[in-house]
């Protein structure tokens, strides 16, 4: 089994920063690409981040020049540097990772449980 396990949510002003990471365990053979995604309240959800395992990024319009997303592929873990912070950006976060594991040995998307991120104004 793999797991991903999301942390770094919080409560925070509106300017300000959060830094989320995700950390993929279990039977992995190879972590693929691995993004964050965000659900807010009666919203769907929507892509933030998302980047290759040799680097590449994508972001949403929306987070481009104050979002960061980076990766430690020896931990197999995804980060999310947050600044710039505004209330629109409330939402719980997801984690998202593509992993071939160990006994499958074919590609498999997984899902973190999520990390609310709550900006006041």
């Amino acid at each position: 089994q793999v797991q991903l396990v999301e942390s770094g949510g919080g409560l925070v002003q509106a300017g300000g920063s959060l830094r989320l990471s995700c950390s993929a365990s279990g039977n992995i053979f190879s972590v693929n690409a691995m993004g964050w995604y965000r659900e807010a309240p009666g919203k769907q959800r929507e892509l933030v981040a998302t980047i290759s395992s040799g680097g590449s990024t994508n972001y949403a319009d929306s987070v481009k020049g104050r979002f960061t997303i980076s990766r430690d592929n020896a931990k197999n873990t995804v980060y999310l540097q947050m600044n710039s912070l505004q209330p629109e950006d409330t939402a719980a976060y997801y984690c998202n990772a593509h992993v071939v594991a160990t006994v499958e040995r074919y590609i498999m998307p997984y899902w973190g449980k999520g990390t609310l991120v709550t900006v006041s104004s």
